[in-house]
């Protein structure tokens, strides 16, 4: 028997090619594993763990390879992070040239032993990465920073989604020596810290890069009485110093080259994200005479340009947001060549994909940033999240991207949880590694099937209901579950009634959450009481504005419905609380409880 063998809407990250050969090979009780490429073996560690809890088998790794049930062998002329798997009923071969690519095809075989069981098919695989880059970008600087625990769990399912980059976003979110009020309050990172997640990363080839703001979204070192006078336009938008360096102040600067010189060095990738993106207020402020002059283009430059020399004398690369460069495109020939772009787009059918062309066209190397529609939602926009990524990474294959790099933002206290994002994050790994082969109609059902151990659609379907709640609601009710009720404008004004009333009618049926499949690692468990907790936000988010919405036009709410729904904020509390602690430090919980305290109150 041979031929072609459509795996990909069987597994969750797509191969490149399978082939149908004769036989099968049966897993026996006793199972041995043997590798002559990786020497701390590793990914046979992980795969022997899945045989242990999907099939009850006993495993054990041998020195010889030739005599092993799964032989991992090394062989040169396989491209980097590919490898060729060869099924056949004398066991499963897996060559590769590196460590990298032996990994990778362990991983599909635990993938192929989740869905074939004791019984693998005889077949021929041969696998390789569409992008060298393949990321994803984890917001810890808006109020919550995730303990080191927590990454490191996440690093080892990322792996598993062949997911070979993970980006940290810093604002003021790491304990700086030379400034050691920047941080206190929120729970910053130590180096050592730093340091135990980068290993962690090495072991399972995941490059951990830092990234830390240097010119916008500074707002919260700016709100310090020692940095107040580096802002751009004090009091903007609210915030005491403004969010944006003057990048005419030399303390502007100075403080940029503190801050990468405490924290690039750390780093051993060759690569680190300096962000520079959205200095919104840049021109309006003590800048406004240079802007007039020069254009905000230029003065924009001139301080990117700083940000690069500092980064360049660490030994480091410059990745960059490219929306300012977007915004000036004729900034594209005066950068740098040494430096990456980062072309991000949150929407499915964003502008700046179709731009991504001309981006190629300067000949500067790029990654397109898609994102998992996550924030300022408590379950996601999940159609519009798959199409970003999809459009994203067909444009970034196109137009020759190093990578791809799926952000998960966390703005506005990020009380979105890392659960809900898991769907996301491994769709971007699907496309970052095949795209042409993911099977988009199926993803959902495999996500739930491969992560969470649940073999009926009851889960799948729980999911993409709570990811299609924004759009019916016609309101973010992330807003609209804290909003201030006497305030005239806002999400809630925007609510669609009959979109409200079906939401409501979908999330509290009863039966919408399957019980919790048995035998889920501790990671998984909290995932999907994040997932019930977000519906809980998103439904109470709808009732509440309903009932604000009769407030504001003056219809009777009786008191007791009304002291009914603080009750069920208090309890929301509660649970909310718990489940921030199970993941993550303490650090700006107290930020959301206020809100969740303040949205009970009707009065104003």
């Amino acid at each position: 028997m041979s031929g072609k063998l459509n795996l990909n809407k069987k597994l969750l990250i797509p191969v490149r090619r399978a082939r149908r050969t004769a036989g099968a090979f049966v897993w026996g009780d006793q199972i041995t594993l043997g590798s002559e490429v990786s020497p701390d073996a590793l990914p046979l560690k992980r795969l022997g763990r899945t045989l242990r809890k999907l099939l009850g088998a006993r495993s054990r790794i041998v020195r010889d390879a030739d005599q092993a049930d799964v032989r991992i062998t090394r062989k040169d002329d396989i491209c980097r992070e590919g490898y060729r798997m060869v099924v056949s009923p004398g066991g499963v071969e897996i060559l590769a040239s590196d460590d990298a690519g032996a990994y990778y095809g362990v991983m599909t075989v635990c993938e192929l032993v989740r869905v074939f069981g004791r019984k693998l098919p005889g077949c021929v695989i041969d696998d390789q990465p569409d992008f060298r880059r393949r990321g994803v970008y984890m917001d810890c600087s808006r109020g919550k920073v995730p303990t080191v625990e927590t990454v490191k769990a996440l690093v080892e399912r990322l792996a598993a989604w062949k997911i070979n980059e993970l980006q940290l976003y810093f604002e003021n979110v790491f304990k700086f020596a030379s400034h050691p009020k920047i941080g206190r309050g929120y729970s910053p990172y130590t180096a050592a810290d730093v340091l135990e997640i980068q290993e962690h990363c090495r072991l399972h080839h995941v490059r951990l890069v830092g990234s830390q703001a240097t010119f916008g979204h500074l707002e919260k070192v700016l709100a310090l009485r020692e940095y107040q006078s580096l802002g751009e336009l004090p009091g903007f938008r609210g915030y005491r110093g403004g969010m944006t360096l003057c990048p005419g102040d030399p303390g502007s600067i100075s403080l940029v080259k503190d801050m990468l010189g405490e924290l690039a060095p750390l780093f051993d990738s060759s690569d680190f994200n300096i962000c520079g993106d959205e200095p919104w207020e840049l021109g309006q402020g003590r800048s406004k005479r240079s802007v007039g002059r020069l254009g905000v283009g230029t003065v924009y430059l001139r301080f990117l340009k700083k940000v690069i020399a500092a980064t360049r004398r660490l030994g480091k690369r410059a990745n960059i947001w490219a929306d300012i460069v977007l915004a000036h495109p004729e900034l594209l020939d005066e950068l740098p060549d040494d430096i990456t772009l980062l072309n991000w787009e949150y929407e499915a059918k964003g502008p700046r994909i179709a731009r991504t062309e001309e981006i190629a066209a300067s000949g500067l190397p790029f990654m397109v940033c898609p994102g998992t529609s996550s924030w300022l939602t408590h379950g996601t926009r999940l159609d519009n999240a798959m199409a970003n990524v999809r459009n994203f990474a067909a444009a970034g294959r196109k137009y020759g991207a190093q990578g791809l790099l799926n952000t998960d933002w966390g703005d506005y206290g990020h009380r979105n949880f890392l659960g809900v994002s898991l769907h996301g994050l491994a769709h971007g790994g699907a496309h970052g590694w095949y795209g042409r082969g993911a099977d988009e109609a199926t993803f959902t059902r495999r996500f739930c099937e491969h992560t969470f151990g649940s073999t009926d659609e009851q889960l799948a379907r729980a999911i993409q209901q709570l990811g299609a709640v924004r759009d019916m609601a016609g309101c973010r009710l992330y807003y609209a579950l804290v909003e201030r009720a006497g305030a005239k404008d806002g999400e809630i004004a925007k609510l669609d009634t009959d979109g409200a009333y079906a939401v409501v009618e979908q999330l509290s049926a009863s039966g919408l959450w399957a019980p919790t499949p048995t035998g889920l690692d501790k990671f998984e468990r909290i995932a999907i009481k994040e997932l019930k907790l977000a519906c809980e936000m998103d439904l109470l988010a709808c009732r509440r504005a309903l009932m604000v919405r009769d407030l504001r036009a003056g219809i009777a709410v009786s008191s007791s419905e009304q002291r009914r729904m603080t009750r069920r904020l208090e309890a929301l509390g509660e649970k909310f609380q718990l489940l921030w602690l199970m993941r993550n430090r303490k650090s700006r919980l107290i930020d959301n409880l206020r809100m969740l305290g303040r949205a009970g109150n009707y009065g104003s």
